[in-house]
């Protein structure tokens, strides 16, 4: 009964994107079956929504989308985004190689907003040479790949210390699944893109090199203060759009439009929207129960688990899912070790690039001006592909740790 509630709440979503309506309509729709299909009364219903709307990783999520346009504009300003598309088609004179670097550079930044740099990188790299659907597509696909084992991501964090698996060992133990990643995405998309930039190489690689510093320094300086000094995304964003301001000698009259403009309504809507239904899924108990279901089917644990975290991260999302469902899964999987991890990170992370609760998606689907079910056509058959020898890895890991 539990999974069929779930079904209809999803398919209440689907059909009103179907209907070619906004992605707000769709979500509230969504909203509005979960409270009526699980009973949640309307004080409770509107207490949940006020608290998603007003808590702190609400409020700093959207303060990493803004202040990350707010990023973004001034480096459109500086001509910063095309220098460093000019300076890898210099050093390496390949469309292919910059839709897809680029994106996987920017990915470190653990930070929705991150997808509209990279969309910017990859449209100046493909132009017209494919539809706007395969943009958005490679934009998300290559920009998220980073998020499947960097420890910048917090819930890669909490899954190795409620796993006891180290970091180390699981960023060596994902390479090869990194690397499949890759490849998945260049036969499936990427190939189709035509190698040729339309301009002669350069003669002048140094040069070239000192360009893509300059033009994205502000990027890894993010990066770096996030990884040596632990700072949370929106101060490190904070602390280098001041150097930037200073660096570039902005004026606060230049400036002054990026206060308005970075400040997009339409995804901050749908931002507070999406926050809402995932807690109003969480406060039903879905994921609670769903265990109970999966674990009542004839079939090993580990694929118990694995369907556990793939159904529980399209609902809540990934941290969500490694934090209330790891304990659980390492706790009836003693053994498990880093094959059991790699395992479930590698389901998790999957599952997001497909989970209407993850909020990268819309936010790109926004920026292209694109439909979700339209990304989601284009990301399902590398996910299927990638799931296919997920498992394979598995038993070549568990065979080598025993």
């Amino acid at each position: 009964m539990e999974v069929l509630k779930l079904i209809a709440v999803f398919a209440a979503i689907i059909l009103i994107l179907r209907m070619k309506r906004p992605l707000w309509l769709a979500l509230c729709c969504g909203a509005l079956a979960t409270v009526a299909l699980y009973g949640l009364s309307p004080l409770e219903t509107l207490r949940l929504a006020v608290r998603s709307v007003l808590s702190a990783d609400t409020l700093i999520l959207v303060s990493n989308i803004y202040l990350i346009t707010f990023l973004q504009r001034m480096m459109e300003h500086m001509g910063h985004l095309e220098l460093a598309q000019k300076s890898l088609s210099g050093l390496f004179n390949n469309r292919r190689v910059n839709a897809s670097v680029a994106p996987m550079f920017v990915g470190l930044l653990p930070s929705p907003g991150a997808i509209f740099i990279a969309g910017s990188m990859v449209n100046n790299a493909c132009e017209d040479h494919l539809p706007v659907e395969d943009r958005a597509f490679i934009a998300s696909y290559f920009r998220h790949i980073s998020e499947s084992f960097m420890p910048t991501y917090a819930f890669i964090l909490f899954g190795c210390q409620l796993s006891g698996v180290p970091v180390n060992a699981f960023v060596l133990g994902m390479i090869p699944m990194v690397a499949l990643l890759i490849l998945l995405g260049y036969w499936f998309e990427l190939r189709r893109l035509p190698k040729d930039t339309g301009v002669p190489p350069s003669d002048n690689r140094r040069q070239d090199m000192r360009d893509l510093i300059q033009s994205i320094w502000s990027i890894a300086a993010v990066i770096a203060l996030i990884l040596a000094f632990d700072l949370p995304v929106c101060i490190a964003i904070l602390l280098v759009i001041v150097v930037y301001f200073f660096v570039n000698r902005f004026t606060l009259s230049m400036v002054r439009p990026y206060i308005i403009s970075s400040f997009e309504p339409n995804i901050i809507v749908n931002t507070f929207i999406l926050m809402i239904f995932r807690n109003l899924l969480t406060a039903a108990g879905v994921i609670e129960k769903l265990p109970v279901f999966f674990e009542g089917l004839p079939i090993p644990a580990f694929v118990v688990f694995f369907l556990i975290f793939f159904c529980c991260t399209m609902i809540a999302g990934s941290t969500a899912t490694i934090t209330l469902c790891t304990p659980l899964a390492f706790a009836t999987i003693p053994s498990g070790g880093l094959p059991l991890m790699v395992l479930l990170m590698s389901c998790t992370y999957a599952a997001m690039q497909i989970s209407p609760a993850h909020i990268c998606l819309f936010l790109c689907c926004d920026y292209f001006k694109i439909s979700i079910g339209s990304l989601i056509k284009k990301t399902l058959p590398v996910i299927i592909a990638f799931y296919l020898i997920l498992f394979p890895y598995y038993f070549l890991l568990n065979l080598f740790f025993s």
